[in-house]
Order: structure tokens, then sequence, then C-alpha cells
């Protein structure tokens, strides 16, 4: 039974092991698009599984001042962190202003949503489990 594990686990490492390897991104070399849902949101994708990311996906956002993101749910959980900028983040009917060095956690299914009412733009960064992903606006 342990050899089977055993086998099971080094089979696993090597699956892995091809598909993610090392990668150094250069903030030259991240693209960035709008995000269609929210006018004043900006996504770079900063790795992903298209780079050899492995379990993660890393991505940062910039929301211009005046931007809202509408209240939505995703699939998947998020880790954020806050780089620049203060906004409000709506999670489950609770409000939160961040400012940069907070950090975030989204359930999988929530209901959150963004607002910046400053002068300022914010940034955040944002890992999600690799995969697909289906948001839901909800109004």
């Amino acid at each position: 039974m342990w050899a089977r594990r055993l086998e099971c686990v080094d089979h696993e490492q090597a699956v892995m092991a091809e598909s993610s390897r090392p990668l150094v991104r250069r903030e030259a070399d991240v693209e960035y698009e709008t995000v269609d849902a929210a006018e004043g949101l900006r996504k770079g994708v900063l790795v992903g599984t298209g780079d050899g990311g492995g379990n993660l996906a890393l991505r940062r956002f910039e929301l211009a001042p005046g931007a809202e993101v509408p209240k939505h749910t995703n699939e998947i959980e998020h880790e954020q962190y806050v780089l620049g900028g203060e906004y409000v983040v709506g999670i489950e009917g609770e409000e939160y202003t961040v400012e940069a060095g907070d950090a975030l956690h989204i359930p999988a299914g929530a209901v959150h949503w963004y607002r910046n009412a400053g002068d300022e733009p914010g940034a955040f960064l944002c890992a999600v489990p690799a995969g697909d992903d289906e948001i839901r606006v909800v109004e």
C-alpha cells in the first residue's frame, strides 16, 4: 500500500514539475486589459497557467479614481493585498475601507464589490486558484 502511495506522489510531483517552471516577469512585460463589467478597472496577469504557474494565478488590478465594480460573485476564493490608494470593498453586506498594506480574503461565492471615491488610483494583487472561474453580476 505504501509503495503504491509513494508511486502516486512521485507521479504527481513529476506532472507538476513538467507543468510548473521558474518564471521572472518584468513589470514592463505585463499586459493590462480593461475589465468589461467595470469601467475604470484594469487587470494584468503577473503569473498564470499559461506562464507555467502551478496551482495559483497572480493578478494585479488597477482601480481608477471614481471607478466602481458592481456586486458580483466568483466560484473561487480570492486573496488580495492592497498596493496603493484607498478604496472601499464591500463583502457580504459589510463595507471596509482599505489602503496599502491591507490584506483581504474573499471566500468563494461571497457577494463583493469595489468603489474608489478618492482622487488616487487604487491597486491590489489578487491570488486565485488556477483554472476556470464563473463570475456572476448581482443586483
